[in-house]
């Protein structure tokens, strides 16, 4: 398992994929209608609890904290969704299951190699409040030592 670098750990509301610099611009003008939207009051305050795998338990990509869905998070992420369909980064279709990553399966990773995972992840209380004031545009850059993180923008929740 490749842990998570702490100053890495972020909840995503939508991934874009490659974007060209010139296009920055209209991605804040995006992001920043879509924290304007909503009637519920800002800033959010968050629940992490739990912690799970995806796809599964036998052969995890993904192991990540749980975030209890709210109200308000689902209209940030659906302004969002909506504020960026225009530009031409169609709404996902999956639905939205926010969570925190904590660690990545190496490529190598076996099934066995997670055995018990279930069993530790089950038996390990975690439960947080954290509040959440702020929206950042991001851009990673993947290198050797794991995703390296620059902000394009960042904004508050109003």
């Amino acid at each position: 398992m490749k842990w998570v670098r702490p100053e890495n750990i972020h909840l995503s509301l939508k991934f874009l994929g490659d974007v060209e610099d010139t296009r920055e611009p209209e991605l804040r003008d995006a992001l920043q209608r879509a924290a304007r939207t909503g009637p519920e009051p800002r800033p959010l305050t968050l629940q992490i609890t739990g912690f799970g795998v995806f796809p599964d338990y036998h052969r995890p990509h993904v192991v990540w904290a749980g975030v209890t869905p709210d109200p308000g998070l689902e209209l940030l992420q659906h302004g969002v969704e909506q504020a960026f369909a225009p530009l031409g980064f169609p709404t996902e279709a999956r639905a939205f299951r926010p969570h925190i990553t904590l660690g990545r399966a190496a490529r190598d990773a076996r099934p066995r190699d997670f055995k018990g995972l279930e069993e530790v992840l089950a038996g390990t209380d975690f439960d947080a409040t954290v509040t959440v004031a702020e929206v950042d545009l991001m851009q990673s850059t993947l290198k050797p030592g794991g995703p390296v993180y620059q902000v394009k923008y960042h904004g508050r929740l109003s």
